[in-house]
């Protein structure tokens, strides 16, 4: 798919991050006209990887997440989320919902969230080196008034 718009947004692993991260990429997706259901679709998906690498990959430190957001032929938004951290050793088993490695108070259904309210998911990971989250959301043009 050809590439129309971008942007690049680097931040650090705090959590008062995550809501900037969210409203952010609703901004972006605006352009394509979306609905209201669509915006919160996609607020969701991004809250939920963003909230991911905040806890899970920088569990006792602060690092570095870059999201980037991109704007694909056939009113496709795609979301980028990508951290430098402690990385997951089994990413199939990781996506299995209700799984968490982050104790009790975490409820194991991150990616399953970011699956149901995108359309396509894909997970990239090496211990030690990070993880990818890249999500792709199509946003259905709407009729325009006369």
């Amino acid at each position: 798919m050809k590439e129309t718009n971008y942007i690049k947004l680097e931040f650090p692993s705090k959590s008062s991050n995550e809501g900037f991260a969210r409203a952010a990429a609703a901004a972006f997706a605006l352009q394509l006209d979306p609905t209201m259901e669509e915006l919160g679709d996609l607020r969701t998906a991004v809250s939920e990887a963003v909230t991911n690498a905040i806890v899970h990959a920088y569990p006792d430190s602060i690092g570095k997440i870059a999201m980037r957001m991109r704007i694909l032929d056939g009113n496709t938004v795609e979301i980028t989320v990508r951290d430098w951290g402690c990385g997951i050793e089994d990413v199939e088993k990781a996506m299995t919902p209700l799984y968490t490695s982050g104790g009790e108070e975490r409820s194991g259904m991150g990616f399953t969230i970011m699956g149901s309210f995108t359309d396509k998911l894909r997970v990239r990971s090496a211990p030690g080196r990070g993880t990818v989250v890249t999500m792709r959301k199509l946003i259905c043009p709407r009729a325009k008034q006369p």
